[in-house]
Formats: C-alpha cells, structure tokens, sequence
C-alpha cells in the first residue's frame, strides 16, 4: 500500500494475546478489530480509537494527536488543545474558569480558516 514498502518496523499478534490485553481481539473470529493507541513515554495510554474492520483510520488525526499530547506534556499541564487544534494555533489555558467558556476563548474561524 506504500510505494517502497513501510519505514517501520511492523509486528504480528498471532493469537491475539496482544489485542486481548487492550480489548480488540475477537477470539471468535481469530481477528483483531483495528485499534489505535497513544501510549506515552510513562506506558500510560493517553488515548484510543477501535474501529471494525469495513471502516478506515485516518493517519492525519493520528498525527494531529501526538502533537497534541506532546505539547501537552512539554507545558505540564499549562496548556490544553481544543477540539481539530493544529500546532502553530492557539491553545487553552486550563482551569475552572474554562468550564463552559471555551467557546469565550476558541474561534473557530481563527482555528480552521472558514
């Protein structure tokens, strides 16, 4: 699917012990369904997506995600990305007072270019 064949290493889960530890494999089947998860530098995972088969990932989110989680952590919590936030835009300053207020603090238009 890639011209020149994946830059990664990629691994095998036969038997599914894998999967059966993070919830996806179906033993039944024999298949695992397709999950994605963002495990941090600590082993803690920071978030996950499982999707059946017939439906697709998208590897940009993927991407958009562990940028997100990386400045995140690089600020220790003094930061928060808001919903399709892409580097380079504005952040959120985490705190009570956002509660309900994102909105206050977040443009779309100045977020997504509409």
């Amino acid at each position: 699917m890639v011209d020149g064949g994946v830059q990664f290493p990629m691994l095998s889960d036969q038997g599914g012990k894998i999967g059966s530890l993070y919830g996806v494999y179906d033993e039944e089947a024999g298949t695992e369904n397709r999950g994605r998860f963002l495990i941090d530098p600590d082993g803690v995972v920071q978030g996950y997506e499982v999707l059946t088969p017939p439906v697709g990932r998208n590897v940009d989110e993927t991407v958009r995600q562990v940028k997100a989680f990386q400045l995140v952590r690089e600020a220790a919590g003094s930061e928060a990305t808001p919903s399709g936030w892409q580097p380079g835009k504005k952040t959120l300053k985490p705190g009570p007072e956002l509660v309900g207020n994102v909105w206050k603090e977040w443009n779309v238009k100045d977020n997504y270019g509409k």
